[in-house]
């Protein structure tokens, strides 16, 4: 925000449905979900299996879509002309994907300002920061009422990430947007292939 890139009405327009599909996902959707979801033979898919798996490859469409588009240029978005109808539907949509996932959506979020709303990619990390701590907090007092926090836990996570964002947002300062664009791809196929490996060998 002290840097003016964050584009608050794409935010604005892309949240509120995300906000909305966030709760009532956590809240009704995801408790609804049966432990286990199918078996094949001796193999027994499980929720948690079946929605780590699922997370895994909304990433790995995510990262090479990224790495695709890291070859264009990553013009300023000063002047274009956005879908906001189209962005209203993004929203929704993620936040139904990142509700079931339990995540911030940050790898999802971002893919889409990029991809679709055209924004370029810092300015798309920094609005997506924004949206991601509003949606968050959102889908957390969901949780809150259905499932047990370890408070320790979160505190000391939610410190040490804390900690890793200032020192990203100084890194940022000497890093090419479109390097980023590409960096960021690349690390989010890498985890989704490590997820995937994880939930299988286990």
């Amino acid at each position: 925000m002290q840097k003016g890139l964050v584009d608050f009405k794409t935010a604005i327009v892309f949240s509120i449905p995300a906000f909305i599909a966030v709760y009532i996902t956590r809240k009704f959707i995801v408790p609804a979900i049966p432990e286990t979801l199918f078996s094949i033979g001796d193999f027994t898919v499980t929720r948690n299996l079946g929605i780590m798996v699922f997370f895994a490859l909304i990433m790995l469409i995510a990262a090479i879509s990224m790495i695709g588009s890291s070859k264009k240029t990553d013009a300023p978005s000063n002047g274009k002309k956005l879908n906001y109808p189209l962005i209203f539907i993004e929203g929704f949509v993620v936040g139904i994907l990142t509700g079931i996932v339990g995540a911030g959506g940050g790898f999802l979020i971002i893919p889409a300002l990029v991809l679709l709303a055209k924004l370029p990619m810092k300015q798309a990390v920094a609005t997506s920061l924004l949206i991601i701590a509003i949606k968050s907090l959102i889908g957390f007092i969901g949780d809150v009422e259905t499932m047990k926090i370890d408070w320790s836990f979160l505190l000391t996570f939610t410190g040490i990430s804390v900690a890793g964002i200032f020192i990203g947002v100084w890194l940022n300062n000497f890093i090419d947007g479109k390097k980023l664009k590409k960096g960021f791809g690349w690390f989010v196929l890498l985890m989704a292939i490590y997820i995937i490996y994880k939930e299988f060998s286990a």
